[in-house]
């Protein structure tokens, strides 16, 4: 139980770094928020302007999210008959549109946070766009290339032969289910992106995440159960195999960027 004695230490580390970066040379409180304000429209413009392109390519987008249930010969049913303007108007538009627009969303976050940076953590802005952009797009593709088309083949061709049930799956719920599995997927892979700024602010450590890793990997496991309803143990470990490196990375992260080694190697200068 030593390990969970470390958490309200990681609470006063979080509270001793918002209290020394407010002592930092910036921006007053109005100042702030008008440069919130100013990031929040930004984000929405960008957001209308991804929401446009998508639009116009929705049908390509939903031929993407039509093809796992091509390899196993089901068609998609609506059952309103606003159904189809729903999807072809506000949920790949959205969606695709936010995942378009990510990026230079994440350059305005970015800009909102700077002002409470040192110089020195400034330089990170390419590596902190470059990771969570890569790692959002490697979470998304294993999830639509592996876990997604297995988790349909056991879900409908295996459970619906083994008990002689037609499959009528609407347009609606299938589209939840595919969304929601692919952005958490996504979201999943940008594990090392949070670990960064926790680090970088001195709230987590790399000793932390080592002392806490069995409960990591227990975690792990958990989420990959949930994520993968076939119960042979190599198709888990595929999944799990990678979630565990994504966590290794993290410690390396954490190392390269908490300020105890910068501290240190000042020192020793």
């Amino acid at each position: 139980m030593a390990e969970f004695s470390d958490i309200p230490d990681a609470i006063d580390r979080a509270k001793a770094a918002v209290s020394e970066r407010a002592d930092l040379p910036g921006m007053s409180l109005f100042e702030h928020l008008d440069e919130l304000r100013k990031r929040l429209i930004h984000s929405a413009l960008y957001l209308v302007g991804g929401y446009l392109v998508a639009v116009i390519f929705a049908p390509q987008l939903y031929s993407l999210m039509q093809a796992p249930l091509n390899d196993i010969h089901i068609q998609l049913n609506f059952t309103h008959p606003a159904d189809l303007v729903n999807l072809r108007y506000i949920q790949i538009p959205l969606v695709g549109g936010a995942i378009l627009a990510s990026p230079f969303i994440l350059y305005q976050v970015w800009l909102f946070i700077a002002p409470g940076l040192y110089q020195r953590e400034r330089r990170f802005v390419v590596p902190f766009m470059f990771s969570a952009i890569l790692l959002f797009a490697s979470g998304a593709f294993l999830g639509y290339h592996f876990v997604f088309p297995g988790m349909l083949k056991f879900l409908i061709v295996k459970l619906s032969g083994d008990l002689g049930i037609h499959p009528i799956i609407s347009i609606e719920e299938y589209t939840s289910f595919f969304f929601s599995l692919i952005l958490g997927m996504g979201a999943t892979f940008e594990l090392p992106v949070v670990i960064f700024f926790l680090a970088m602010f001195g709230i987590v450590s790399p000793k932390f995440l080592w002392k806490n890793m069995r409960y990591a990997i227990l975690i792990i496991f958990i989420i990959v159960e949930i994520i993968t309803p076939s119960p042979d143990i190599p198709t888990q470990f595929a999944f799990a195999v990678p979630m565990l490196l994504l966590y290794l990375l993290s410690i390396g992260v954490a190392w390269w960027v908490h300020p105890n080694r910068k501290r240190k190697k000042e020192a020793a200068a």
